[in-house]
């Protein structure tokens, strides 16, 4: 015959171990969440953004040739290939000028400038919703 224990009394007659808020016996103790509100997280990262996206752009301006910068007129060098073309802005007088913009369109395609006098190369320029060719001559 067993003897009813009381309630809230160990079964096994053995004192409790450890904290009752720990699952298991020799648990480091549960460290406290910090507390810190959405929207402070919200700002860090629009701000964060911002930062990056004007880092990249004015990494984009230091790093991108001329060719957004001639009108006709304008004398220019290509530093690259054709296939990679790095363009620059040169004096219509010095020894290094390679071609002359005869015309500047707004849009269109290399081919445009074919009925150009003097066109000996033409380039393309198209990014997002900006285009252009530069209808060139010898310089």
């Amino acid at each position: 015959m067993t003897t009813p224990q009381p309630q809230g009394q160990n079964p096994f007659n053995q004192a409790p171990q450890g904290d009752p808020q720990q699952p298991f016996p020799g648990a480091p103790p549960a460290q406290p969440t910090p507390s810190r509100s959405v929207g402070k997280k919200v700002i860090i990262f629009v701000v964060g953004s911002l930062v990056a996206v004007g880092l990249l752009f004015g990494v984009r301006t230091l790093l991108s040739d001329d060719t957004t910068k001639l009108a006709a007129g304008d004398c220019l060098k290509n530093e690259g290939s054709n296939t990679k073309p790095d363009i620059k802005k040169v004096d219509c007088g010095g020894s290094d000028a390679e071609y002359k913009v005869l015309e500047k369109k707004d849009s269109g395609i290399a081919l445009s400038c074919q009925s150009i006098e003097g066109n000996v190369a033409a380039i393309t320029w198209k990014e997002g919703s900006d285009s252009f060719v530069l209808c060139l001559g010898k310089a």
